[in-house]
């Protein structure tokens, strides 16, 4: 995918924010001493009077956020997803989740593809946290098309939303002009009988790519983008498991708590069917660079090909 133009999702958060702002007078955008690393700085270059430097006191802006939101503007508060879900979580649920508050969360450098800031800025558990809190949307985009998209539709959306962006550069495989979002409601990539591959995030090219090369063995490999995980396609998912009746869910994430999980709740549930969850097996991440680190812990195209075809077979 060299010849692909490839756009990290934190880019596409900073832009999205920049051109909403001509249109919305109320978007307020908060950081934590991170604009240069979150792209929030773009905001702040235009509308610099709306931008709010927190320093690093990302539980303090969790609260700043949910004031501002009780005053009816529509706050976005930023910074690395292991300060927004881990360090903030007490402020995130009582202060933004309890009260319902119209906050939303960009949370940035998600997964072990922040690489070489190492294990304790590779937040591989917020989707399991903020899943947790009722009545939060989380959403985690594949690409700039559909990361740009995501940002509008939570800005839309009354109440308290997750974003959760990367650091890397991805492929963007969607089409701007034909691309729809909505929330709750999962895009079918690519039809398949043999096995569905259920992806979120960057994952969701390199599931793209290991279903070509299993079509080169005979293995017919329907792919599936879930870009909200909460409130989650159940209808689609019900489809897939009747359908091909093998299920593969493949994340950037802990495999506890994050998509497999939510997955599998729908499956236990209504619709029985086998699954495999691949993600990162509950263990730390490491520092390295991003593309060695996804090969190392199993979320390329190759090792996700090779588990997908032992799976079937």
């Amino acid at each position: 995918m060299s010849d692909v133009k490839k756009i990290a999702t934190r880019e596409s958060y900073g832009n999205a924010l920049a051109e909403l702002g001509k249109e919305h007078e109320d978007i307020v955008v908060l950081d934590a001493d991170l604009a240069a690393a979150t792209k929030t700085g773009v905001f702040k270059k235009a509308f610099p009077e709306r931008h709010i430097d927190c320093g690093i006191a990302e539980s303090n802006m969790m609260g700043v956020a949910a004031g501002i939101a009780a005053t009816g503007k529509v706050p976005f508060a930023s910074t690395f997803a292991m300060f927004a879900a881990g360090r903030a979580f007490e402020q995130v649920r009582n202060s933004i989740g309890y009260p319902k508050l119209n906050v939303k969360i960009g949370a940035t450098h998600a997964g072990i593809s922040v690489g070489e800031d190492g294990a304790t800025h590779q937040c591989n558990e917020d989707i399991a946290l903020m899943r947790t809190i009722p009545g939060m949307v989380v959403i985690n985009p594949s690409d700039d098309v559909e990361a740009r998209a995501a940002v509008k539709a939570a800005y839309e959306h009354v109440g308290p939303v997750y974003l959760r962006f990367g650091r890397l550069a991805v492929p963007v495989i969607n089409d701007n002009e034909d691309y729809k979002f909505e929330l709750g409601k999962a895009i079918t990539l690519r039809q398949g009988t043999d096995v569905t591959i259920i992806a979120s995030g960057l994952t969701v090219s390199e599931s793209l790519a290991a279903a070509e090369k299993l079509a080169a063995d005979g293995i017919s490999a329907e792919v599936i983008n879930i870009h909200t995980i909460k409130p989650l396609d159940e209808e689609a998912i019900i489809k897939a498991a009747e359908k091909t009746g093998k299920l593969v869910t493949v994340e950037e994430h802990s495999v506890i708590g994050g998509l497999g999980s939510a997955v599998c709740d729908v499956v236990a549930e209504k619709a029985p069917a086998k699954v495999m969850k691949i993600g990162i097996n509950d263990v730390f991440g490491e520092s390295g660079p991003a593309v060695q680190l996804i090969k190392k812990y199993g979320l390329d195209s190759e090792s996700i090909y090779e588990k997908v075809k032992a799976f079937v077979k």
